[in-house]
């Protein structure tokens, strides 16, 4: 697994409980970074950012976050915790995909999915989860694709489509799986009416090595239809937020005279140019 991608949740003022919460609900984690600003977990090995500003927007289930359990004791063990303050979007229970399946909302509006299957098949732990709905319903399958094509180290790895049993379109996506840079992510389409959709208070962060991949990330994911934010954050043409950041950015952060001066220049930058951020 590669931990240069990686997902950050906003979680205005709720950073330092949240990151507790989850590193006891899940175990086998811990805090690696921490600021007033931003906390980095890591749990299981997989980094999560949780920021404590930034968007004004609020997570929803447009992305969940699917955990490989490999037995139904583990998954009903995560169930009860996360249960607590939050809410059920499907019971746990037994369903024809899974022995032991449930899809929670926690008490900071974070979605989980809960599934147990075999051990063999946890081969990541947790799994960032597109679900392409409203406008966006039917494009899971292109948006796959592209992110695919764009990613060094990646494939998909199956693209499954309702049937219809399912009550659903047939051209829809029922689930996809797919490896960027080497980092299992799923996607599906839904034709309901959720009344959410993608928005920036969760997003990907993509650390890159060299000024040249970011720019190339940045030209890809800007183009036909998607749009520059600012201090590294950016939206595609399927409504995804990311953050384009250089790996040195952490390290350079937590230089109290120089990090403040990075971030200073950062604040000002649409795209971020790492010999800006060094010289500032």
């Amino acid at each position: 697994m590669n931990n240069s991608i990686y997902p950050c949740l906003t979680l205005k003022g709720k950073i330092a409980e949240a990151s507790d919460f989850y590193i006891k609900t899940f175990g086998a984690g811990r805090i690696a970074q921490t600021s007033p600003f931003v906390i980095q977990i890591e749990l299981s090995g997989q980094k999560f950012m949780l920021l404590n500003d930034g968007p004004s927007s609020v997570p929803n289930p447009s992305v969940s976050f699917m955990v490989m359990c490999s037995t139904a004791e583990e998954t009903e063990q995560y169930w009860n915790k996360l249960i607590e303050g939050g809410n059920a979007l499907m019971d746990i229970d037994s369903y024809d995909w899974s022995p032991k399946y449930g899809w929670v909302v926690d008490k900071y509006g974070i979605s989980w999915q809960l599934y147990t299957g075999r051990k063999e098949d946890s081969f990541q732990k947790f799994c960032p989860t597109l679900m392409f709905t409203g406008n966006s319903a039917g494009k899971a399958a292109a948006a796959v694709h592209f992110y695919a094509s764009l990613f060094p180290q990646s494939h998909i790895e199956g693209i499954m489509k309702y049937d219809e049993k399912d009550g659903e379109r047939t051209d829809f996506v029922k689930h996809a799986q797919f490896k960027i840079n080497n980092f299992t992510a799923m996607a599906m389409d839904s034709s309901e009416d959720h009344g959410f959709g993608f928005n920036d208070a969760i997003s990907m962060v993509v650390e890159c090595d060299t000024q040249a991949e970011i720019d190339n990330y940045w030209e890809q994911l800007t183009a036909d239809g998607g749009h520059e934010v600012a201090c590294g954050w950016l939206t595609d043409k399927y409504g995804i937020s990311w953050q384009i950041i250089p790996k040195m950015l952490g390290k350079l952060m937590t230089d109290p005279e120089r990090g403040q001066r990075a971030m200073g220049a950062l604040m000002k930058m649409k795209k971020l140019i790492i010999a800006d951020l060094e010289n500032a």
